[in-house]
């Protein structure tokens, strides 16, 4: 996975999902999607940023605690963690 976030003026973050076809049929990409979702609303991210988290294939085949493990990395790296996970 990769993430690309900005600062925006807002009081809240938006997110956005790149998932490509690659990493599988529409029941997959979903199932990535829902996941990750999940994984952001219960992680203590900062407010006002952009964020958009691009997905590779080999995220299809990844656990749930894989996928949390991975974005946490990604999320302390751009600082965007409020307290650690």
């Amino acid at each position: 996975m990769a993430l690309r976030s900005s600062r925006n003026e807002m009081a809240w973050s938006r997110y956005g999902y790149a998932v490509p076809k690659r990493v599988g049929k529409a029941v997959t990409r979903n199932r990535v999607r829902r996941r990750l979702r999940e994984i952001l609303r219960l992680l203590p991210v900062f407010e006002g940023y952009d964020v958009v988290i691009s997905v590779r294939p080999e995220a299809a085949r990844a656990s749930f605690d894989e996928l949390k493990a991975e974005l946490i990395l990604l999320l302390r790296r751009a600082k965007l963690l409020d307290a650690p996970a």
